[in-house]
């Protein structure tokens, strides 16, 4: 048996050693068996095989299940053990579930716990911040890479090691019920909010500091654009829009940020289902862009290469045997959540249909984190530590502060708002969604949660009356979780109307919160569990409801709560003020107070198109020439663009210019223009960098974002802001697949939205 010269330990426990030479003599030690049990994890069935009825370690379960002492590679989400644990409670419970496999495996091989962390810890006490598609309407990298360092220290103090985040999916179908998962609909802001993400996760990736945690970018790939919208249909797209739009964003990821771990999505792509594609996870993700980190299967993906009768199928198996094999073949080197297709791996190359050799490529990498994130040499956590740091007020600032930064002005007619409560004497809190808990999907349940009543309330004290009414129903119940999606009574919703019109007769203003809810647009993930929607409309009673408190001559002021863009053309056309919030997350009260008073002052852009109609989709801004030449009866345009969102201040942008007007394919430039504050208030402003190649080999999109810069300024304050122009800002899939920067004449716009009255034009020649 090899050792250390130094320690007189076995190489692979000598915390000396570099990570890469420890795996190789660990895994020349391993069984079959044990390199199989490296591939599997156990989520639901901890119930079964590790914790007891309260969730609690339960070693006599552990012992009975593991007595072969094979080891096991990850445990799924700890924090849902029981009835769900807080911080201190899951840090005991993944130190004790880490110290059996520690001891009662043959080479004492720790296992690695994953939980969901799409915007803060999926967990109790965990602190909730908006949802990714509210954070693309902040346009602040920095802003998203603090946020996700947080959720990394909550949940490794905890006893976490990797975020099943970012989704880094370009979400271009609004009808998607996932759409609220992802950062929006344009690649390059995807892709800079995802390096901000993994950077924040992962810091330097050398784990030392125990405040990190491991990245996965999902869902690779080309989840966002599913055929009818529907969740895992097949993604109908050309190479070049494959590469260009769904790939970039996997691509910078890895390479510029180092991401260390893949989700394969579950649908199919030409035919051939992610899970089961070589092209796609050997030949592009590694072989191209040389990803040396682990690929994990989404939940039971493996599974349905074959048939899933409760959800779906793609009959590219016969069998879990079949399934099991292929996936090993295209390369994912762990199945989640259960054991399942992978426990044949052990038969499979028993019988010669796989070899232990592809193993071994699939362990190894999973090992080579496991020891680089200290869990061979210090693998527990401090409970204590755990129950003060989750959660706590310095968290929830900055949850307030990405609260605010996400809510988007799209309508202030006579500049209605922000409200002065001195001059107001009663404020009418109407809606659905004015005083229920709103936090989408994948949430935990953090320690605080302040609806927007209650934030309004909170604001004005007793110097302004608050009356409220709930005005009608959405859907009945409306829990992420419940399978069963029961629509409001629409007589109950009439009564309600009518109470709400009472209250609001007697109000100053109207404040009317509607929109969705966790179960109107959300992840479909079986045949009884549905997400996906036919329409835009707002569900139920709700524009009834907008249009009663409109009758009483009142002014209305509307915030809307939804995963998804929702088609609000009546909205448009009759409420004076109209706000986007997406979800807000745990803050949501005292931020929307915050700004319907004017303590802080909206700056929030648009990370997707909010269409006319569902008949208007596709809606996205970077369509080609030929796309959008009208329709019959109908405006073309959207109703709110990509990137527009106004402020209480105003801006201008003045003098837009190239350091240099001509450059070579493989030289740079800079855009400079002035932006001047000319309003009256401080406030935020995106300014937004388009371009469109003139005249190319294929047709290219009528303008592409391509840098971006958020500032702040006073009033009357003017800066000067540069934006780089780099070949990659350029560059595309040829006529021939090369990717290449064409000579030619490049249109450079500059404004504060997409829309092109809010753009200004410069020429840039590549030579």
């Amino acid at each position: 048996m090899k050792k250390s010269s130094a320690t007189n330990l076995p190489i692979y426990k000598d915390p000396a050693l570099p990570a890469a030479r420890r795996v190789k003599d660990l895994l020349s030690r391993m069984t079959l068996e044990e390199k199989a049990a490296q591939m599997m994890c156990v989520w639901q069935k901890k119930s079964e095989t590790l914790v007891n009825g309260d969730g609690s370690f339960d070693l006599r379960k552990a012992k009975a299940t593991f007595k072969k002492g094979h080891g096991l590679g990850q445990v799924g989400r700890p924090s849902d053990a029981g009835k769900g644990k807080n911080a201190r409670e899951m840090a005991e419970l993944t130190n004790a579930i880490q110290k059996f496999f520690v001891q009662n495996s043959r080479l004492g091989i720790p296992v690695m716990f994953h939980e969901e962390c799409l915007h803060g810890q999926a967990a109790i006490g965990g602190t909730s911040f908006p949802q990714p598609i509210g954070l693309g309407a902040t346009f602040n990298p920095e802003l998203v890479e603090s946020l996700y360092a947080m959720t990394a220290e909550e949940a490794r103090v905890r006893g976490t090691h990797q975020a099943l985040t970012p989704v880094v999916d370009v979400a271009r179908d609004p009808r998607w019920g996932r759409v609220e998962e992802t950062f929006g609909e344009d690649p390059h802001l995807v892709t800079q909010l995802g390096l901000a993400s993994v950077r924040g996760f992962q810091g330097d990736a050398s784990f030392k500091d125990k405040k990190h945690i491991i990245a996965t970018l999902k869902h690779f790939a080309a989840h966002g654009q599913p055929e009818s919208g529907i969740n895992c249909a097949p993604t109908n797209v050309s190479m070049r829009l494959l590469r260009e739009t769904f790939l970039q964003p996997f691509k910078e990821a890895i390479q510029k940020a180092n991401a260390i771990s893949v989700m394969a999505s579950y649908n199919e792509i030409d035919g051939v289902p992610s899970h089961a594609s070589e092209w796609l996870l050997r030949d592009v993700l590694r072989k191209e862009w040389g990803f040396k980190g682990f690929i994990v299967s989404d939940y039971y993906a493996i599974w349905e290469l074959g048939y899933r009768p409760d959800t779906h199928g793609h009959f590219v198996a016969r069998d879990k045997k079949e399934s099991c094999a292929l996936a090993v073949r295209a390369g994912v080197n762990i199945e989640f959540p259960e054991p399942d297709c992978y426990l044949h791996l052990v038969e499979l190359v028993r019988k010669g249909v796989l070899q232990e050799s592809q193993l071994d490529e699939l362990v190894a990498p999973m090992l080579f984190w496991k020891f680089k994130m200290g869990l061979f040499d210090d693998p527990y956590v401090n409970p204590d530590e755990a129950a003060r740091l989750v959660g706590s007020e310095k968290n929830r600032k900055l949850a307030l502060q990405a609260a605010r930064e996400t809510i988007t002005l799209l309508k202030n007619t006579n500049n209605l708002v922000p409200l002065n409560p001195s001059k107001i004497k009663s404020i009418a809190v109407i809606g659905p969604n004015a005083d229920r808990e709103l936090l989408g999907g994948y949430s935990g349940r953090p320690k605080f949660y302040t609806s927007l009543l209650e934030g309004i309330r909170s604001k004005v004290g007793d110097r302004v009356q608050v009356p409220y009414c709930e005005g009608c129903k959405i859907t009945v119940g409306g829990s992420w979780n419940q399978d069963l999606v029961t629509p409001s009574h629409p007589e109950e919703d009439r009564k309600l109307i009518q109470e709400a019109v009472k209250v609001a007769q007697q109000a100053d203003v109207v404040v009317v919160a509607i929109g969705g809810n966790e179960q109107t647009s959300r992840e479909a993930w079986s045949r009884k569990h549905m997400g996906d929607r036919t329409n835009l409309d707002l569900v139920g009673r709700q524009q009834e409801l907008v249009t009663a408190m409109l009758s009483t001559g009142k002014p209305v002021i509307v915030f809307l709560f939804n995963g998804s863009p929702l088609s609000i053309q009546y909205l448009h056309e009759n409420v004076p003020v109209i706000f986007e919030c997406w979800y807000l997350g745990q803050e949501c009260g005292h931020a929307v107070a915050d700004v319907l008073f004017g303590d802080f002052n909206p700056g929030g852009k648009l990370p997707m198109t909010i269409p006319r109609s569902v008949g208007h989709l596709p809606a996205f801004y970077n369509y080609k020439p030929s796309a959008r030449r009208g329709y019959l009866f109908d405006d073309v345009s959207p109703l709110y663009p990509f990137g527009f969102g106004l402020s209480y201040t105003t801006f201008t942008f003045k003098n837009p210019r190239l350091a240099k007007n001509k450059i070579r394919r493989n030289e740079s430039t800079r855009l400079l223009v002035d932006v001047k504050n000319t309003g009256r208030r401080p406030g935020a402003e995106v300014v937004q960098m388009y371009i469109r190649d003139c005249v190319s080999s294929v047709t290219r999109p009528v303008k592409e974002l391509k840098g971006f810069q958020k500032i702040s300024l006073r009033p009357g304050e003017t800066r000067t802001v540069a934006l780089d122009i780099t070949p990659e800002s350029l560059a595309f899939y040829d006529i021939h697949m090369k990717y290449v920067v064409e000579p030619g004449e490049f249109e450079i716009m500059v404004g504060n939205s997409s829309c092109d009255s809010d753009l200004q034009t410069v020429i840039l020649t590549v030579k």
